[in-house]
């Protein structure tokens, strides 16, 4: 069985290898082309921002260009967050922004987890007051999982590195 690109959502008539009878899962629906998942993952990149990166920028001293901002409520900043981010729920967003941030300087989010999206509706809310915004992806719990230093009220504290997380040892994951 052969399948061309005129046989995909995406048209065009690029003729493309030939494609067993029984297609698994991953190949059900064929890749994007190559095109497509260029401005796909780009675009990805203009709205996320890895935990190591945003680490790496923090680290580096003086002005990292961006506030980087935490969305959780009061209880969930105490228990823990990321040292020099900037606290305002996003249930305050509208009422505070203004008053916190500059429009000029660009915004990263974040929440808990991969399993929290309170980063992205914060994001939401910024975007709508007209700051640029990025998520910080993975949220509070991957900055810990990555092993990087958290600050409670009681002061600050890291955790080693989680090995299915991150390279445990080691500056970089080369990423």
């Amino acid at each position: 069985m052969t399948t061309t690109q005129a046989d995909l959502p995406t048209g065009g008539a690029q003729p493309l290898p030939s494609l067993p009878s029984a297609v698994n899962a991953v190949l059900r629906v064929p890749p994007a082309s190559p095109a497509e998942a260029a401005a796909y993952f780009g675009a990805s990149l203009a709205f996320h921002a890895d935990v190591s990166d945003v680490a790496a920028a923090l680290a580096a001293g003086g002005d990292p260009g961006f506030v980087l901002l935490d969305s959780r409520s009061t209880a969930s900043w105490d228990q823990g967050h990321v040292p020099g981010a900037l606290h305002l729920p996003t249930a305050r967003v509208a009422e505070d922004a203004e008053r916190l941030l500059d429009k000029a300087v660009p915004v990263v989010t974040y929440c808990w987890g991969p399993g929290c999206n309170g980063g992205t509706r914060a994001a939401l809310a910024l975007a709508g007051l007209g700051y640029r915004v990025k998520e910080m992806l993975g949220g509070i719990e991957y900055w810990i999982r990555e092993g990087f230093e958290v600050e409670t009220w009681e002061g600050t504290e890291r955790r080693a590195a989680d090995s299915l997380t991150a390279v445990v040892g080691a500056e970089e994951c080369g990423c």
